[in-house]
């Protein structure tokens, strides 16, 4: 009897999805941790006096930190394992959420510069989650399960708005804005000591039994993660310099990078200037344009999880990691491009329409962290993974800018809907002609 035999006879526990599990609800807490200048900042500028010009700066330094913050927090990964490095992200980034309401006690410049350094400090602790995220994937899923659980902890970015801000919002009202800052950072630090229970190694999970392991390890898992990058030789090295330049040297690695930085362009576009074109562009209300732009996250959220078990199923019939994670991610951002319909008709209605049909195909086809889960070096995938969000990343601080200067030259959204859609069309292409056979990457030593 074979070894596969022997796993079938055995009951096996699934403690992998109670994992993805809790990577939903940090993720959620990372998102809404950044929503809270959102939903605070109008009250914070009243308060303290703050013009636009200022709030902008103030806004621009979490992703400034963020993007700075990819590779070294993807080395850190690398080198202290998942566990500990997952651990004081998520700690570090709650105290620096937290102390952004101890701005009260500031006035003038002096309450800008400590809230510019918090918002920094806090986009720098968070630069290690999403590739722990991927690490965490990558231990403990098969190849066959892994774009399901990508989709269901990415997907978090959709909700995290709308478990979040009502709260905050009311927050906001009955205790002022600086509670918003507490509460978030004290529900992030709580969540943070869950981690020490919830993240470790497959081998080493108390609630993860040997058929699990081998089922996980059967199908690609690298249920060892840690006991490899912790070991005597490579901790006290940590990941080589020459391993960042074959990652910058491999054509497939590049093609996805490339790619995510143009699916996060629409990702940044529904953020930032999507509410603002139904604003300016279409005539709505505040009141209007937020209850608009819900069904567009609400499609971008069931586009998400489709593409993730769309996914999975193409690689039980196929066995092809390139047809699994290739075929959602073309289709999804060629049926993005809808959104450049918008500029063809007049009805609000059609609108959304069109705008949620283009959100569905952007989630449907964001599996950027599944194919960086199967492809980085297993000795590396911190690393591999940092550079990989840094790349994404990349979009949120270009694009939201270049956009601005086509709607400011213009003074319409045509183009900017134009531009937007050609990324879609680049990142299909990127993934079809440039990233070649989805594989895992193997190093030179």
């Amino acid at each position: 009897m074979d070894t596969s035999t022997i796993v079938l006879t055995r009951k096996r526990t699934n403690f992998r999805w109670a994992i993805v599990v809790f990577l939903f609800i940090v993720t959620a807490i990372n998102y809404g941790d950044r929503a809270t200048l959102g939903i605070a900042g109008k009250s914070m500028q009243t308060a303290l006096g703050f013009d636009a010009a200022a709030m902008g700066w103030v806004m621009s330094s979490f992703g400034i930190a963020y993007v700075i913050g990819q590779l070294p927090g993807g080395w850190l990964l690398d080198r202290f394992g998942s566990k500990r490095v997952y651990f004081c992200s998520i700690f570090f980034w709650s105290i620096f959420t937290l102390l952004q309401g101890s701005v009260y006690f500031f006035t003038g410049a002096w309450a800008i510069i400590m809230l510019f350094t918090f918002r920094f400090l806090m986009g720098f602790a968070e630069a290690p989650s999403f590739p722990g995220n991927s690490r965490i994937t990558a231990a403990w899923f098969p190849a066959k399960e892994r774009a399901t659980a990508v989709a269901i902890f990415n997907s978090a970015q959709y909700f995290a708005t709308v478990i979040f801000a009502p709260i905050m919002g009311w927050l906001t009202f009955e205790f002022g804005w600086q509670a918003v800052f507490w509460f978030m950072g004290l529900i992030g630090i709580l969540i943070s000591f869950v981690v020490l229970l919830m993240i470790r190694n497959p081998k080493d999970h108390p609630l993860a039994n040997s058929a699990e392991v081998e089922y996980i390890a059967q199908g690609g898992g690298l249920v060892d993660m840690d006991q490899q990058a912790c070991a005597d030789d490579e901790k006290a090295q940590g990941p080589k310099l020459n391993y960042l330049a074959q990652l910058l040297k491999n054509r497939m690695l590049l093609g996805v990078y490339l790619g995510q930085y143009c699916i996060n362009v629409l990702t940044f576009f529904f953020i930032t200037w999507f509410p603002i074109y139904l604003a300016t562009e279409r005539g709505l209300n505040i009141k209007e344009v937020g209850f608009a732009a819900a069904i567009p996250a609400i499609c971008g959220f069931v586009g998400g999880l489709s593409g993730g078990v769309c996914s999975d199923f193409l690689m039980r019939k196929t066995h092809s990691l390139s047809i699994a994670r290739k075929t959602p991610i073309v289709m999804g951002m060629l049926f993005s491009m809808t959104m450049i319909f918008c500029n063809y008709v007049d009805s609000v209605v059609w609108v959304i329409a069109f705008m949620s049909m283009a959100f569905f195909g952007k989630g449907f086809g964001a599996l950027g962290w599944a194919v960086m889960a199967d492809t980085a070096p297993k000795e590396i995938c911190g690393l591999a993974g940092g550079l990989f969000n840094m790349c994404g990343n990349a979009s949120s601080i270009i694009s939201p800018i270049i956009i601005g200067y086509i709607v400011a030259i213009s003074g319409r959204f045509e183009w900017a809907l134009v531009f937007v859609a050609a990324h879609a069309l680049l990142a299909a292409f990127s993934f079809l002609f440039i990233v070649g056979p989805i594989k895992r990457m193997e190093l030179k030593k």
